[in-house]
């Protein structure tokens, strides 16, 4: 198969990726194909993003699309039937799916929160669960991972929905863990710092438009704070996912990785 390795540290397994189309997503994809695994990646879209489209065409029996809302919980037992189906049991899952959304305190709507946590716990939770469920009915000795982020590990001013989210996925990945121990399955989480994805022109609007600053100037400052002196790329954030679901990380378990350059020190 054109550009899969016979062997690789995660030949034979099935992942499971939430918002695969793009960032993040995207590049786990790409790392778990080049290690061997077998992708089910979903993302929101009806149709897959040009990249992962390309990437279909390159591993036409190693990657399978599945266009799904974690945010609504009745979809989920269908995605996990339709990935099954195509590549049997689900070995990993790389619980990726996220949104984000800033405005001050006092200004802060239940329109935001409902749509941050619909997705980013929610969705995280109840995608894990199921994922898990059907870990534990074959046996499996799997690994989750799931994506929080520096913001899960302080409060921001402006920023209080995503970060309380990202604090919930710290704290059931460390739930999830323990109760997946007695069976052999492990749960873990990533905490990336800033990362130059696509989402950032976003971030950066925002930030422009409640601090007074000119289009692209946080995201400059964010980069020079880091101690390593750069913001982040989605590769980075791969590294650390292919390394999570590999056998090199059979005795880790109930840990949120920090994976940005420093910025954090646990």
């Amino acid at each position: 198969m054109p550009g899969v390795p016979e062997r690789g540290q995660l030949h034979g397994q099935h992942a499971l990726i939430t918002g695969a189309g793009g960032g993040i997503g995207l590049a786990v994809t790409r790392a778990y194909l080049r290690e061997g695994a077998r992708v089910s990646a979903v993302d929101l879209r009806d149709a897959p993003s040009a990249e992962l489209l390309a990437l279909l065409d390159a591993h036409p029996q190693a990657l399978h699309y599945i266009a799904a809302d974690i945010s609504k919980t009745a979809g989920i037992a269908p995605m996990i039937t339709e990935a099954r189906a195509r590549f049997g049991a689900i070995g990993i899952l790389f619980n990726n799916a996220a949104v984000f959304d800033l405005a001050p305190l006092l200004e802060a709507d239940e329109a935001s929160y409902q749509r941050i946590f619909d997705v980013n716990v929610k969705g995280m939770f109840f995608t894990m669960q199921a994922v898990l469920a059907q870990m534990v009915d074959a046996g499996l000795n799997g690994s989750v991972i799931n994506l929080a982020s520096q913001a899960g590990r302080r409060g921001e001013a402006l920023v209080s929905h995503y970060c309380a989210s990202k604090a919930a996925v710290i704290s059931y990945t460390q739930s999830a863990a323990l109760a997946m121990a007695p069976h052999g399955i492990r749960v873990n989480g990533i905490s990336p710092g800033v990362v130059d994805t696509p989402m950032w022109g976003q971030v950066d609007a925002l930030f422009a438009r409640h601090e007074g600053l000119r289009p692209g100037e946080k995201k400059a400052a964010v980069g020079n704070a880091v101690p390593l002196g750069r913001m982040g790329v989605p590769d980075d954030i791969a590294g650390a996912a292919v390394f999570l679901a590999s056998p090199a990380a059979a005795y880790i378990t109930a840990q949120t990785l920090n994976v940005d350059g420093g910025n954090v020190m646990s």
